[in-house]
């Protein structure tokens, strides 16, 4: 690989990291909220309300069911509505975040179900209001698992900015196609697959160490 690609993949890579957190701190702002939502309005739960739970369930359910490349394309409207442009590293934000934001809700969904209902209950005979249960008991506890499942979403993450690149995205997928693939250029390709797994690595560690230092168990 020529000097001159080191540049182009430090700036690939800058845009890499840019997308992924930022669309990470969204969708977790959002995401977070929605598995709560999925749990707490849920069968025997303390906000049981099955009409919307099985309403946001399904809506939930559908975004999921699309594949990011068709959802990236599908929403370029959209897209061009919330940033101007459906081109470049903001835009490829809209579509990971909305991929992002049904994927944690149900990560949360699930973390929240492992924990034992008699915490609950004894939350609730101390007095407890749901907003306080929500707060002092689920979350708390769940926390650890919720880390390690967020852990997986940043890595999807990654991956889903790099497929980005296809259409004009920007990052390492952008650098790959262009480069790697569209001039043939080998050294490029192997070159940012190499950085996507060091990301990947290095992120996996960060995760597990932190969900191993929350888990009080």
């Amino acid at each position: 690989m020529s000097a001159d690609m080191l540049p182009l993949i430090t700036k690939a890579l800058g845009e890499t990291v840019y997308m992924v957190a930022v669309s990470m701190i969204i969708s977790s702002l959002l995401g977070i909220p929605l598995g709560v939502l999925l749990h707490t309005t849920s069968k025997g739960q303390i906000l049981e309300c099955l009409p919307i739970n099985r309403v946001v369930g399904a809506i939930v359910n559908a975004i999921r069911s699309i594949p990011f490349i068709i959802l990236m394309v599908a929403i370029i409207p959209l897209t061009r509505l919330i940033v101007g442009s459906a081109i470049g590293t903001t835009a490829a934000m809209v579509p990971l975040v909305l991929a992002s934001v049904p994927f944690i809700g149900r990560q949360v969904e699930t973390s929240l179900r492992e924990i034992p209902y008699g915490i609950v209950e004894a939350a609730q005979s101390m007095g407890a209001t749901p907003l306080q249960i929500i707060r002092k008991v689920f979350l708390p506890e769940a926390m650890p698992n919720i880390v390690a499942q967020l852990t997986t979403v940043i890595i999807s993450l990654i991956g889903e900015s790099a497929m980005a690149g296809a259409i004009g995205g920007g990052g390492l997928g952008d650098l790959a196609i262009r480069y790697g693939y569209q001039r043939f250029r080998p050294d490029i390709m192997i070159a940012t697959v190499i950085v996507l797994i060091i990301m990947v690595q290095i992120v996996q560690f960060a995760g597990n160490k932190l969900a191993k230092h929350l888990d009080k168990r």
